[in-house]
């Protein structure tokens, strides 16, 4: 099979005297010509014998006002066909066209007394080819810029039509199926403006992970009628840059099954969180306050201008290792959802196994995308350039990331970082990932595990590629929370502390390649992390129930006392402001966000869900804490280096640019280091050596001992003193466990006391 890529070009045309966008001729999806006389559908199909196009005048419901057969290009497997918009208006179709597709291929044969909804043609619901082409299922276009509505909506929750199968290979979807909906460039206004995306290096970000419902559902300083939605975001662009975050990551904005989630008070079958993606080019409609044609993409362009307006960048989590079309659903093979990919060319766009009938799975939620076939990088490729250059993201999160470094079209799995052509190297080249030193590009930044041999790659992933470090997080989990338990050495948490050299270092790559984290949308929140012991994910709703989550979260009660609770959470997240590489906090942390103990709260589309403002109000020092101690990390450079501590003196003031110390106030030596009996470690960073930084001396201690620890500090440089600015310990509580700047404390004493399990951080001066 031969297939040519045609770049996804983005061109600027002249219409009618408005400047627009229009994506480029050749490009697939639905496109109007310059003066939007005409209007040419393409899509790809390299198995198919015959795809039509229908068009409705309505986004739902309505019959079909037209349909046409399209032409195939045997060189590319392209199939288009160009209507003139005159000859559609004769059908009815006047306004906004809305469509899908019907293919047909070697399983069902194309016959022309083919009507909807009967089994004329009809061979085999998957053939040992792996096609699954079924003409009554109306496919939405995998290109569409806009979907019209999820395939489950309250007027039509049953979604078993869309499966093949004895049951259900008859019944045709077209009256309930979304549609793609034909953007003019008028509907969606001009791309957002690249002059006004921040450019600074991604290893000066705090990244915000939040989801954009969540965000503002609650929120009552938001209109009600922009609650939930990408208008609502936007009007909390200022409150986040005071908060102290560079970037927010949204989870998943592409469009997923959530029109039917406020249904009825029950999480059976609702998505919250939208890991399970309809179409990879659509804002999810369900997020925009403008429910219009273009109306999603606007308003999400609008977000990203707000944002960009306060210096803040915009991430959006992307999942292109499984679809909304799942897994098969019986032991047969034969029952399959068909929504869109599988019914055009299922073999090219999912890895099958050898028999053709099943799909390799190895992302644990439905059968793995194609990732190793050239026209599935290419519609992601083309994907990541829409949000890129049109809809103005400036990077991106991939879930279980692996699977974009497969090498197999079948059957099994082998990651390969070094392949030029897979979408872990285009991605760096072609969009292209942003310099090191910042300035224009896109930030990108890997899950870097999956499910099986072969798929946890943490510090596997090729240049240009931050990832997720879950070596930071159960480092740290455990040294806070299983103390007499396991054992964690202080040469570990130094290493991690500093950026994760054993990870990151030998491929050439840097310390800010390594995302820290704490907790994550996936799991515990901070405060529940110190809080429960095990999940609670059978409480009833709205808390719960919620399937799944983790067994192993590496998380402990601190004996049931609220006061040592949050104390713990302060010194969690202390240590992931304080540590070099690039922090990241889940939405609601700043404020002391309870999931009720729920670590897996996919389906709690729920009050007890979002955001929770009145925690501010209910935990105002946890609030004030943590967004000073933010601020520390933007206003000291020396917490955001740029490279690997070397442990040498470069300037000859006595000092190394790092020297890891014991509670002796000595140099910590290897024997220190690697006893498990040792559960303080200090680091001392020579400020005198960083470009820009204040101080002449960072120090911080953390205690992970259950008893109190004295420490005796190093030595002050001529002229210097140690002034405190933070401490974890309930005792500061009430006066925010932090020193503004310009506030902090001279210490008049060599020795200081460290409350059990704290964070200690003095500045020099």
């Amino acid at each position: 099979m031969r297939i040519l890529y045609l770049a996804f070009a983005l061109v600027w045309i002249q219409a009618d005297g408005v400047r627009a966008w229009a994506v480029g001729p050749k490009n697939l999806g639905a496109t109007y010509d310059a003066d939007e006389t005409h209007i040419t559908f393409t899509v790809f199909s390299s198995r198919a014998t015959r795809v039509e196009v229908w068009l409705y005048d309505q986004p739902a419901t309505s019959t079909q006002k037209a349909s046409f057969a399209l032409t195939a290009d045997p060189t590319t497997n392209f199939w288009s066909t160009t209507l003139a918009i005159s000859d559609l208006a004769a059908k009815g179709l006047t306004g906004t066209i809305c469509y899908n597709y019907r293919a047909w291929g070697p399983n069902w044969t194309y016959d022309p007394s083919w009507t909807p909804g009967s089994s004329v043609g009809f061979v085999a619901d998957v053939d040992d080819a792996g096609n699954r082409f079924d003409p009554n299922k109306a496919l939405l276009d995998p290109y569409a810029l806009e979907v019209s509505h999820d395939p489950k909506t309250p007027a039509a929750p049953d979604d078993a039509i869309y499966c093949s199968g004895s049951n259900f290979r008859m019944a045709d979807t077209a009256q309930q199926a979304s549609r793609g909906i034909a953007l003019k460039p008028e509907d969606t206004g001009p791309p957002v403006d690249a002059s006004g995306k921040p450019t600074r290096p991604f290893k000066d970000e705090i990244i915000y992970e939040v989801n954009l419902r969540g965000l503002t559902e609650n929120d009552p300083s938001v209109p009600q009628a922009e609650q939930g939605t990408f208008a609502g975001a936007a009007l909390k662009a200022a409150a986040l840059k005071a908060l102290g975050v560079t970037a927010v990551e949204f989870q998943p904005l592409q469009e997923f099954q959530n029109d039917t989630n406020e249904l009825n008070p029950s999480t059976v079958g609702v998505d919250y969180w939208g890991y399970n993606p309809e179409d990879y080019f659509a804002p999810d409609r369900h997020y925009s306050s403008d429910q219009s044609p273009g109306g999603p993409t606007r308003e999400f362009k609008a977000m990203v201008k707000a944002f960009h307006a306060q210096g803040l960048k915009v991430y959006v989590d992307m999942v292109y290792n499984h679809t909304a079309e799942g897994d098969v659903g019986d032991s047969s093979g034969n029952v399959a959802r068909v929504l869109s990919w599988r019914g055009l060319d299922n073999a090219a766009y999912y890895e099958l196994t050898s028999d053709h009938h099943f799909y390799y799975n190895n992302n644990g939620v439905g059968g793995n995308v194609n990732t190793a076939s050239t026209v599935v990088r290419n519609e992601i490729m083309d994907a990541l350039t829409y949000w890129t250059n049109v809809l103005g993201a400036d990077g991106f999160r991939f879930d279980l990331a692996p699977v974009l470094g497969n090498t197999f079209t079948e059957g099994g799995f082998h990651f390969d970082k070094l392949d030029p052509n897979n979408v872990l190297n285009r991605a760096v080249k072609e969009l292209p990932g942003r310099p090191a030193v910042g300035g224009t590009g896109v930030d990108l930044i890997a899950e870097p595990w999956a499910i099986g041999d072969g798929s946890y790659q943490l510090g596997g992933f090729p240049s240009g590629w931050a990832e997720w470090n879950g070596n930071f997080r159960d480092s740290f989990r455990t040294s806070q929370n299983k103390l007499g338990v396991a054992t964690v050495l202080p040469a570990e948490l130094a290493t991690r502390f500093a950026g994760s050299s054993d990870l990151f270092q030998s491929n050439g790559r840097k310390p800010w390649n390594s995302v820290n984290l704490i907790v994550a949308h996936d799991g515990f929140t901070l405060r529940d992390l110190y809080a429960f012991n095990t999940p609670q994910n059978s409480q009833p709703y709205p808390f719960g129930p919620s399937d799944g989550g983790s067994t192993n979260n590496i998380s402990w009660d601190q004996g049931g006392d609220p006061e040592v609770e949050i104390q713990a959470a302060r010194t969690g997240f202390a240590i992931l402001m304080l540590s070099a590489g690039v922090p990241m906090l889940t939405g609601g942390d700043e404020m002391y966000r309870t999931q009720y103990g729920n670590n897996n709260a996919y389906d709690l589309d729920t009050v007890k869900n979002y955001l929770d403002y009145s925690n501010i109000g209910s935990f105002p020092n946890f609030f004030h804490y943590t967004t000073k101690l933010m601020a520390f990390r933007d206003a000291h450079p020396a917490l955001r280096p740029a490279d690997f501590f070397k442990g040498v003196d470069s300037n000859g003031n006595g000092l190394k640019d790092i020297t890891w110390l014991q509670n002796t106030g000595q140099e910590a030596d290897t024997g220190y280091m690697t006893n498990p009996n040792n559960h303080f470690l200090a680091y001392r960073i020579d400020g005198t050596e960083v470009p820009g930084e204040s101080a002449a001396s960072i120090y911080v201690a953390y205690n992970g001992w259950s008893d109190w620890v004295t420490a005796t500090l190093p030595a002050n440089l001529p002229g210097k003193q140690w002034y405190r600015v933070a401490d974890t310990a309930a005792w500061m509580e009430s006066r925010d466990n932090f020193n503004a700047p310009g506030q902090e404390e001279l210490l008049t004493s060599a020795n200081y006391a460290l409350a059990a399990r704290t964070v200690l951080l003095l500045i020099e001066k």
